[in-house]
């Protein structure tokens, strides 16, 4: 999300897009799972700057999340394996 707000920073400034217009076109062309969970929000960003940092807070969280989530999965996956390896162990002496 940061890189498609800073292209879109870019390519805004050469537009004649300002205010709502803006933000409309910024909505069309954001990825659409957090352009839902911005739009499911009870408070709205209001300016073009609240749309970005908005989208880019939940594209960051949501990335941190899965991060947090693959390490709790791989901390299952070595805590069901361990004994497994104990088990083998024991049948091999």
């Amino acid at each position: 999300m940061e890189e498609f707000v800073q292209e879109f920073r870019r390519a805004a400034r050469g537009s004649r897009y300002k205010g709502h217009p803006l933000i409309e076109e910024f909505k069309q062309e954001m990825n659409g799972a957090i352009k839902r969970k911005l739009m499911e929000v009870e408070h709205q960003p209001g300016t073009m700057e609240q749309w970005y940092e908005r989208a880019t807070t939940l594209d960051w969280n949501w990335r941190e999340s899965r991060k947090e989530e693959e390490r709790l999965r791989e901390q299952r996956e070595q805590g069901r394996a361990a004994p497994r390896q104990q088990e083998q162990r024991q049948v091999m002496l």
